[in-house]
C-alpha cells in the first residue's frame, strides 16, 4: 500500500503507476473541518531521510465526500481514508461521515495529532490517549479500523496492545520521529515551527523493531511502514511480523517505487522456493 501524506488521493500518480495494482492506497490526512496546514518552509532533506511540518494541510472530509471520493472511487483497489483530528469527537465526527460510503473499506486513525484538551500532548503518546480515541470512533465506524502508531514513545507495544483492546482491526507503525535541522549560517531552524516529523531510510532500523515489538504483544494484523525503499526492506518487516506494507517516503524519490517493490518480492519469493508471502510473514 502506499502510506498516507506520500501519494496523495493517488489520483496524482495515475500517469507512473497503474493504480489497480496496488494493494491500497492511503489517502491524505483528512480532518473534519479543512485546515490551512503550517507556514512555509515546512519540508526539508536530512541525511538518509526528510523531516516535515506540513500539518495536515486539507479540505475537509466534507470535500473529499464530494469532490474527491467520486473520483478515487473509480480505482480498482483498496481506497483508505487517514483520518485525523484534536478531540476524540473530531475523530468520530470524521469517521462516521465515511462510513457510509461503499468504496471506502477502512479508515486509519492519526494518533499523533495534538490532545487540545490536555495541553496539546499527542494521543499516541499515552495508553488512555491513543485508547480514548479508538473506543470513540468504534461507537460510530463500522468497518475496518486501522490506528496508526507514534514511534515516539518510551513502550508502543502496550500503546498498541490499548488499541485492540478498544476495537482496533490492525495497526500501523511507525508514523514519522521528531525531528529538527537548523541553518547554521542565518543560525535559526530550516522549518517554520523548529520540528518536524523525520522519514525515509534513517528510520527503519527504529520501525523496524518497534514493528517486531507490536508482533509479539497483539494478536490483530500489522502494516509496517518506516524507511522501505526496496523490496529488501519490505521482507524484512514482513518477516518481522507485518501482515502488509506501506510505501511512503520513497514515492517522492521514485514514483513507480510501489510496484518495484511488490515486482521485487515476488522475485525474492520464486528464488526462494516460497508459494506465498504468508510463509515469510513472521518468520523470523
Amino acid at each position: 500500500m502506499t502510506a498516507s501524506g506520500t501519494f496523495g488521493y493517488g489520483l496524482e500518480f495515475q500517469d507512473f503507476v497503474p493504480l489497480e495494482e496496488l494493494g491500497g492506497i492511503i489517502v491524505k490526512g483528512t480532518t473534519l473541518h479543512a485546515r490551512e496546514g503550517n507556514d512555509y518552509p515546512r519540508m526539508v532533506e536530512t541525511a538518509s531521510g526528510m523531516l516535515n511540518c506540513v500539518g495536515l494541510q486539507n479540505k475537509g472530509v466534507d470535500y473529499f465526500i464530494e469532490k474527491i471520493y467520486p473520483e478515487v472511487c473509480k480505482i480498482n483497489t483498496h481506497i483508505i481514508v487517514n483520518v485525523s483530528g484534536n478531540a476524540p469527537e473530531d475523530y468520530a465526527a470524521t469517521a462516521e461521515k465515511l462510513d457510509s460510503l461503499d468504496h471506502i473499506p477502512a479508515i486509519e486513525l492519526n494518533i499523533s495529532c495534538p490532545n487540545v484538551k490536555q495541553g496539546g500532548m499527542a494521543f499516541g503518546l499515552t495508553c488512555a490517549g491513543a485508547a480514548s480515541v479508538v473506543k470513540e470512533v468504534r461507537k460510530h465506524y463500522h468497518k475496518t479500523l486501522i490506528v496508526k502508531l507514534s514511534p515516539n514513545v518510551t513502550d508502543i507495544a502496550s500503546i498498541a496492545v490499548a488499541c485492540e483492546t478498544e476495537g482496533a482491526d490492525s495497526v500501523s507503525l511507525i508514523n514519522t520521529l521528531m525531528g529538527m535541522a537548523i541553518d547554521i549560517e542565518r543560525r535559526c531552524p530550516r522549518l517554520s515551527i523548529r520540528t518536524g516529523g523525520l522519514s525515509g531510510p534513517a528510520v527503519k532500523p527504529v520501525a523496524l523493531r518497534m514493528v517486531y515489538d507490536v508482533a509479539h504483544a497483539v494478536k490483530i494484523p500489522i502494516i509496517g511502514l518506516g524507511g522501505i525503499s526496496s523490496a529488501e526492506d519490505a521482507i524484512e518487516f514482513l518477516m518481522a511480523g507485518a501482515t502488509a506494507i506501506q510505501i511512503g517516503t520513497a514515492n517522492f524519490v521514485d514514483p513507480a517505487i510501489t510496484l518495484k517493490i511488490r515486482n521485487g518480492i515476488e522475485q525474492w519469493l520464486d528464488a526462494h522456493g516460497c508459494h506465498s508471502v504468508k510463509e515469510i510473514i513472521g518468520c523470523l
